[in-house]
């Protein structure tokens, strides 16, 4: 069912927040855990509609998920083995989770059994040639629809060690690749353009497998056997990135957002924020399971316009709707290169960010790889469509508290994919 919701400009964010828990550690928490040789807890888990189908999907491979607690923050994985899954008796649905999609994909290139991937219609629209080229390469038989788009069937086997050479930084892709090379015989190398985010591999490597980086080169000598006892789920820097722009950009703001992952490869959108003129903090207060986590501290700002190349990309790519919309607030212009990726989200990103923030009043145009804001006193409202993606969702709220007359975001609920509880956490912080 279609859920309209409207935000209006009602007053400055205070006080101190919790992010809801990370979105990509939860998803490979339970996927390491469903090949894990013995029970995994995971605590802080995300339940949103990706790790939903996520858990779904390993529940039909034959792996028991219990939730032990009453919001289920606390999760346990009764792990299988790494090659203890289980053919099932129907295709395995990811929904709209191409994370979910992509990495166990890698998983089940070393079972036995044949699988078959599908999801909605926005995912069977993304490209998925991306893993099966270099599958087939291991030795994996994988076939696709067209070669290139879901439903995936594997037929499981023994993958060979490759090197291989990512044409585009795509962390999903390194992730699968690595995954497969828990089952192959040597050493598999993934040869990243640029830095990806590595949940992966510090999470592998908290669980005793032998993965190294050489620069721009990742490396996992296998066979190897996960073995994880507990992983604790920090916050969500992509998604405590909405609620750090709002009080960037209100006037008054002072948000404390506590107990967030602050792992090096997702801070790329409070480096940019803070090279506008953003008065933005964070401090690293633990290290848990190879993941620093802390408090990210933003208040209100004047902000002035930047350039964000493609090396930065990689780093806040989920977060690049933001930056245009921090760029409508900005002095001067804001344009942003290297960002093809954001064509094959769960929407065409690109053109629908501009097309939203358009209809709102900004002045933004799209290049070949990116968009130039041209910033203007503030936005005016009105009424945007999520386009049934999550960031664009959450996009115009924000934008609607950064408003003069506020946004109608129409399809709202396409924001439980990552952030299910954001209405509530908004709540909090505008009565505090």
């Amino acid at each position: 069912m279609t859920e309209t919701k409207t935000f209006k400009p009602t007053g400055a964010l205070r006080g101190r927040l919790t992010a809801p828990p990370d979105k990509s550690i939860t998803q490979r928490a339970l996927l390491i855990g469903a090949i894990n040789d013995g029970v995994v807890t995971i605590r802080n888990a995300l339940w949103s509609g990706d790790t939903e189908a996520t858990a779904t999907m390993v529940t039909e491979l034959g792996v028991r998920v219990e939730r032990d607690s009453a919001d289920g923050s606390v999760t346990r994985v009764y792990g299988v083995g790494r090659r203890g899954l289980r053919s099932p008796a129907r295709p395995l649905d990811a929904r709209n989770s191409a994370t979910g999609m992509r990495l166990l994909a890698g998983i089940l290139a070393g079972q036995d059994g044949t699988f078959t991937l599908d999801g909605d219609e926005s995912l069977r629209a993304r490209p998925m040639d991306r893993i099966v080229a270099p599958l087939c390469a291991m030795g994996v038989c994988i076939e696709a629809r067209q070669g290139r788009y879901a439903p995936l069937t594997i037929c499981g086997g023994q993958p060979k060690p490759i090197v291989y050479e990512l044409p585009v930084a795509s962390a999903q892709v390194k992730s699968c690749l690595l995954l497969a090379g828990l089952h192959a015989k040597g050493t598999t190398t993934v040869i990243e353009p640029l830095p990806t985010r590595d949940h992966t591999e510090r999470m592998l490597a908290a669980a005793g497998v032998t993965v190294e980086r050489d620069g721009n080169r990742i490396s996992l000598t296998g066979p190897a056997q996960p073995h994880l006892t507990e992983v604790n789920v920090p916050g969500d820097p992509s998604s405590a990135a909405f609620l750090a722009t709002a009080a960037a950009l209100v006037r008054g703001s002072d948000l404390s957002l506590a107990d967030v992952g602050l792992n090096p490869t997702r801070l790329g959108f409070y480096q940019v924020l803070r090279r506008m003129g953003g008065l933005v903090d964070w401090t690293v207060e633990k290290d848990d399971g190879g993941e620093p986590r802390g408090t990210i501290r933003v208040r209100a700002s004047r902000l002035t316009g930047v350039t964000v190349g493609p090396e930065e990309v990689p780093s806040l790519i989920d977060e690049l709707p933001l930056v245009a919309l921090l760029g409508a607030f900005a002095e001067g212009e804001t344009r942003v290169a290297g960002a093809g990726e954001l064509r094959v989200k769960e929407s065409d990103r690109l053109a629908a960010t501009r097309a939203l923030l358009r209809g709102i009043g900004a002045d933004i145009d799209l290049t070949p790889d990116g968009f130039v804001v041209r910033g203007r006193d503030g936005l005016c409202g009105g009424v945007v469509r999520s386009r049934g993606d999550h960031r664009l969702a959450l996009l115009g709220a924000v934008a609607g508290l950064a408003s003069r007359t506020g946004v109608v975001v129409e399809g709202f609920e396409a924001a439980n994919v990552s952030f299910p509880t954001f209405s509530e956490a908004l709540r909090e912080a505008l009565s505090a």
